[in-house]
């Protein structure tokens, strides 16, 4: 009876009977696992779980909860689905705990389950979140205990069963892990010097926090040479300045050197991630050295070229500067035969970090030849997969000059009069060798089509071109095609090259997201690295591009993601057959969609519709690289002949199925193949339909797959419900539309055992079904909404059945009533 009643917390008599209690028992009674030995554990939700049982137990080993404890970790943003215009998100990757020796020293990964699950059940989902955030601890638990998978084999089992009071503390696991690492004292304590913290919400991503965390961990076991890849968006220049953060500030390097070949990349990283180190930073110029700095920026060119008096870099004493980070290493300061070696040979005794989005040129290997392996590697295909990167359609327009070849009529003569050389010249000639000016206007013409058909003139566009002089011209064609638009702003079309002093003045203007000026910008190679342009929409190429590591660095210009304008993919048109890179072995990000319009044929790809508004819980939203040709376009004059048309040819619609085979089909076929993947049969669908409690989950998890029902209801071209669409699309079945399916219910009158106010309840819902096509009836926070207000107010109308479980019960049997006929 003591112990009934000291149970009873509203008891009057809980003072004096607690005063009874012997101390051995009160002892017994604070233990939690005791105090709730009487809690029905299977009725518990998942966050009761984790409240009343995870998180007491890891507190109990010490774990601090403000430093090194973190919940509901969010891993991923959710891979970015596009069909047609529609953009959804798929579901990110949650890791219900990660547990960190510092902040970002990630040690182990707690994936917590209900009590319905068995105590192992959350395991292998807790393996794949280890693996992403490379933890060697992993553990899962219901609440009765832990699973425990040890990846460093420091016990004789790879798993074991823990009870709630031996979960390990923070000192046993980062032993285990120093062993693990192999970790001297001196590399322990570089390897646990603070990330810098900027005090808002911007925290790195877990693929930055494992490249940081490698490279540092590198260099603590003193190696002096290392190689990060990491894909072009993933930010590369703010995990170089977390590297040079906690080693400047850990004192193990004190002079650093920041290398990149293209101003622009200077100076982003000096006013962007670079800020925080404030008056210990300089950029170098020609015109001075200081050498009273410790954090220093340079262009290549700033600091050396071919006469000796420019290798101002000779200044420095060999041994000044203890680490150099040299971004963008792919462009060839690694190679041998590189004029910018020289700087990383006379610098050879300083820790040597190369930063790179493509490490390997196939002809030779440069940068993986001077660094070594990568340390650490994070592809574009992971990067769309995980949703940090925009995923992308290709458009591939063919122009019957460059499949067939231009061959000049007997006695052609060129603009000043020449006679044109009689062979047959191709897609390597044009704007090369040979320029015909209506090919340029065609290319001009389709790209602006593409632009009027979107519906958005104002995309930030980026036009690679052979050379600056063929810059120019489709510079000037694309004025006469939007001559609208540059009447109101000159500077809506402009062309930004090397040789352009007023163009590469207005780099930071088509960077800045809140500028809108200049649109469409005309290049050869200025802007195919490093420029973040981060509203990017589309890249055209009209020139060929033999390299790899360029052609993924042209990719690299659109895949950042900008969500404040809506920017979740993007569009590269090919004019020349660059994107038979995708067959490569080596690419790594295959697009979403590939379009070939014929001569006819509307730019922008079909299936473009509308983005709907979210549903629940999601946001509906090799050769080397050839050097860049002089101004003049290069030492051979270009021939010029008029008058020769060009046209469009080929038409073809083709997506990548899950196979990544290219596959001619519409969106309804589409769906329709990956719906009968994933219902075996009729039977199959409407036996999941009907056991699930909320019909809403089945439309979600479809979306969370990139099979979005919306614009195939409106291909389909009725107003059915998404159960009529998919037993009609994937099965063939007749449909009903939502009116007929609500009228047929109200014939049947099956709301007679109601009452006044209950039938006209269920009526409305009828009507909203019907009207709107609301799929979870039993919501009750649907009775807030009109007509519903007009009936009552929602717990009137709840009080009109009896109690909210008979007001869900009601509304589920209607639901059942409206697909009886299908079942």
């Amino acid at each position: 009876m003591l112990s009934n009643t000291y149970h009873c917390k509203g008891s009057t008599y809980l003072p004096l009977l607690t005063l009874t209690i012997p101390p051995l028992m009160l002892h017994h009674r604070n233990d939690t696992s005791q105090r709730t030995h009487r809690l029905d554990k299977k009725s518990l939700t998942e966050q009761d779980i984790r409240t009343k049982f995870i998180t007491p137990a890891v507190l109990r080993a010490g774990w601090d909860k403000m430093t090194q404890m973190r919940e509901d970790v969010r891993l991923t943003d959710g891979r970015i689905n596009v069909r047609g215009r529609l953009v959804s998100r798929g579901k990110s990757k949650r890791a219900d705990y990660i547990l960190e020796y510092k902040p970002n020293i990630r040690v182990a990964v707690i994936e917590a389950k209900d009590n319905k699950h068995a105590i192992g059940d959350g395991m292998q989902q807790a393996l794949e979140y280890a693996d992403m955030a490379d933890v060697p601890f992993v553990f899962s638990s219901n609440g009765d205990g832990f699973v425990f998978h040890d990846k460093t084999r420091a016990d004789a089992n790879r798993e074991t069963t823990l009870d709630n009071h031996s979960f390990p503390s923070p000192d046993d696991l980062w032993a285990r892990y120093r062993a693990w690492k192999g970790l001297t004292p001196e590399a322990e304590e570089v390897v646990l010097q603070d990330y810098h913290e900027d005090g808002g919400e911007k925290r790195p991503r877990y693929y930055q926090i494992r490249a940081v965390n490698a490279a540092m961990e590198a260099i603590a076991k003193g190696r002096d040479r290392i190689l990060l890849v990491m894909a072009t968006g993933t930010g590369k220049t703010y995990t170089a300045f977390q590297i040079i953060w906690r080693l400047w500030k850990a004192g193990r390097k004190k002079r650093i050197l920041f290398l990149a070949d293209r101003n622009v990349l200077i100076d982003q990283a000096r006013v962007n991630d670079f800020k925080p180190f404030g008056g210990a930073m300089t950029k170098i110029s020609r015109h001075h050295i200081d050498h009273s700095y410790e954090i220093y920026l340079s262009l290549y060119q700033a600091i050396t070229g071919p006469e000796e008096h420019q290798k101002i870099f000779r200044e420095f004493s060999p041994g000044f500067f203890d680490l150099i980070v040299i971004d963008e290493c792919h462009r060839g300061s690694a190679a041998e035969d590189s004029a910018w070696r020289e700087i990383l040979e006379y610098f050879s005794g300083a820790t040597q970090i190369g930063l790179t989005a493509t490490p390997r040129e196939t002809k030779y290997v440069s940068n993986i030849d001077y660094f070594g392996e990568p340390v650490f590697s994070y592809s574009l295909k992971q990067g769309i997969q995980d949703g940090f990167l925009a995923p992308y359609k290709v458009v591939r327009v063919h122009i019957d000059l460059d499949v067939e070849g231009y061959r000049p009529e007997p006695g052609q003569r060129d603009r000043y009069g020449r006679e044109v050389e009689d062979r047959i010249y191709n897609t390597k000639d044009f704007d090369r060798e040979l320029v015909l000016d209506e090919r340029t206007k065609l290319v001009a013409r389709k790209i602006s089509q593409f632009l009027k058909e979107s519906g958005d003139r104002f995309q930030k566009t980026i036009i690679f071109c052979v050379d600056q002089e063929h810059a120019a011209r489709m510079r000037q064609a694309l004025v006469n095609e939007n001559a609208d638009l540059v009447d109101a702003n000159r500077r809506y079309v402009m062309r930004i090259t090397g040789g352009d002093q007023e163009g590469q003045a207005e780099i930071d203007n088509f960077i800045d997201p809140e500028s809108r000026y200049p649109v469409l910008v005309t290049t050869s190679r200025l802007l195919s690295t490093g420029v973040d342009v981060r509203t990017c929409r589309l890249i055209a190429l009209d020139r060929q591009v033999n390299s790899m590591t360029e052609f993924k660095q042209i990719v690299g210009r659109g895949t950042r993601v900008y969500e404040d304008t809506e920017k979740f993919y993007f569009t590269l048109m090919d004019f020349r057959g660059a994107t038979h890179h995708f067959a490569d072995p080596d690419f790594d990000g295959d697009p979403v969609q590939i379009y070939e319009p014929g001569p006819d044929e509307p730019m922008t790809p079909p299936d473009d519709y509308d983005q709907p508004e979210p549903g629940e819980g999601e946001t509906i939203i090799h050769d080397p690289v050839d050097p860049d040709p002089p101004p003049d376009g290069g030492g051979r004059e270009k021939i010029y002949v008029d008058g020769v048309e060009a046209t469009i040819i080929a038409e073809r619609v083709q997506y990548l199925d899950a196979n990544g085979r290219l596959v001619t089909e519409s969106l309804r076929d589409f769906i329709r193949k990956a719906l009968k993947k994933r219902f075996a049969s009729l039977d199959d669908f409407l036996r999941r339909w009907e056991a699930e409690k909320r019909k809403g989950a089945i439309i979600e998890e479809l979306e969370a797959e990139g099979l979005p029902l919306d614009p195939l209801a409106e291909e389909v071209g009725k107003n059915l419900d998404p159960f009529d669409l998919i037993c009609h699309v994937a099965f063939d079945a007749k449909p009903l539309t939502r009116r007929e399916r609500a009228e047929n219910v109200k014939k049947r009158d099956v709301f007679s055992k109601y009452g006044e106010q209950a039938r006209a309840v269920l009526n409305a819902l009828l009507d909203k079904y019907a009207d709107d096509g609301v799929l979870d009836l039993n919501d009750p926070r649907v009775l807030t909404i009109l007509p519903f207000t007009t009936l009552g107010t929602p717990y009137e109308l709840v009080k009109s059945f009896g109690e909210r479980e008979d007001f869900e019960r009601a509304a589920r049997e209607l639901q059942s009533a409206l697909y009886r006929e299908s079942a």
